[in-house]
């Protein structure tokens, strides 16, 4: 029988994908700027917080900002983004997301996002998925970007469930690696090239069923 009590999800690639809102955003920002951000720029930025994302978009088109001019930057990206962001509905939840957290929470065992963005709370409340969830740790409360565990481990840590009890389900190989570090089981959700650290690894959350967790 599964020792799993509780299931941590990270939000992009897993439940929802807001990356096109992200690439949007960015894309808007580069041309303003003067040089152009593709889809492959925009991989290279999963799970890589704010900041960090806007320094290597900068680097690439070879441009420098002040530290207060990087900051204006960020928000205008943000501001543009939570605008996007606000239109979202139901049907953007990717296949079978809402299903198998209607199966977690019907399985009696407890649900925490944990996730790097800023606007997890909004984008929940826009799908309709905010009540799926016990606990939401997001980028408003952890200070340290997978692959720190810190995003999880507060996760496993507000749910009161220890982390060999937990098991994540990531789409980037950071988000595998920080719930390896904090001693929890991981799902992929992705191509197994990438995230062969998992202890499993899915196409997506249609392709998993609670009873599996039996077998980690």
């Amino acid at each position: 029988m599964s020792q799993i009590r509780a299931c941590i999800f990270d939000l992009d690639g897993v439940i929802v994908d807001t990356a096109v809102y992200h690439y949007r955003a960015w894309k808007r920002l580069a041309n303003e700027l003067g040089f152009d951000f593709t889809e492959e720029d925009n991989e290279k930025l999963k799970g890589i917080s704010r900041v960090q994302s806007l320094e290597l978009i900068l680097g690439w088109g070879g441009v420098e900002k002040t530290p207060a001019e990087k900051l204006e930057l960020a928000t205008r990206k943000n501001t543009w983004y939570v605008e996007m962001i606000q239109a979202m509905t139901p049907d953007e939840i990717l296949p079978g997301a809402k299903e198998f957290l209607q199966e977690v929470k019907a399985a009696g065992l407890k649900s925490a996002l944990g996730s790097a963005s800023k606007n997890s709370g909004l984008i929940l409340e826009r799908t309709g998925l905010l009540p799926f969830f016990d606990v939401i740790i997001d980028g408003n409360v952890v200070s340290a970007s997978k692959p720190d565990p810190e995003v999880f481990l507060k996760g496993a840590e507000a749910l009161q469930i220890p982390p060999q009890q937990c098991v994540v389900f990531e789409d980037a190989l950071a988000g595998v690696q920080a719930a390896r570090a904090g001693g929890m089981k991981v799902i992929g959700i992705g191509s197994p090239e990438i995230l062969g650290d998992a202890d499993v690894v899915v196409s997506g959350l249609s392709a998993f069923r609670v009873n599996m967790l039996d077998a980690l």
